[in-house]
Parts: structure tokens; C-alpha cells; sequence
């Protein structure tokens, strides 16, 4: 049930990113939002633990933590996956 629960949370966040920074004409790619949600949580945790100072630890991090980490993954795989199509 937990791992239900993480990825329901990843969906939800990495959705939330992709309105965040325009989710373009073909609407919500749902893989992406569960990678980058997910993904998004440990960058957002790897953040707030370089601006705490305890140096490089990744750990998962919270709601704001994890949209913010997502909209950061989100914006580079659009931004890869922009490049590798020209």
C-alpha cells in the first residue's frame, strides 16, 4: 500500500510540475510525471540538504521540496528531449 502511495504521489507532483511550467498542447504525459515526481522528490532532497549544509546526502523530501525537485527534472527532460529531436 505504501508503494501505491509513493507512486500516487509522484503522479500527482510531477503532474503539478508540468502545469507549472506549461504542460503544451498534447496535455499531461503521465510517464513523465511519475518519473519526474519521484525523481523530483530526491533532487529536492538533495537541495535542501546542500542549502542546510550537511553536504551531498539524498534523501526524499517533502511536498514543496518534491515540486520543486520535479519541476527541476521536468524541465530538463523537456529541454533533452528537445535537443535530441533537432
Amino acid at each position: 500500500m505504501l508503494i501505491l502511495g509513493l507512486i500516487l504521489f509522484g503522479m500527482l507532483v510531477g503532474a503539478l510540475a508540468q502545469l507549472i511550467l506549461g504542460k503544451g498542447r498534447k496535455g499531461i504525459d503521465w510517464t513523465m510525471a511519475i518519473v519526474a515526481g519521484l525523481v523530483g522528490s530526491f533532487v529536492g532532497g538533495l537541495l535542501a540538504s546542500l542549502l542546510a549544509g550537511d553536504g551531498l546526502e539524498l534523501r526524499p523530501s517533502g511536498i514543496i521540496g518534491s515540486i520543486v525537485g520535479a519541476v527541476i527534472v521536468t524541465a530538463v527532460w523537456r529541454l533533452a528531449r528537445g535537443r535530441s529531436a533537432a
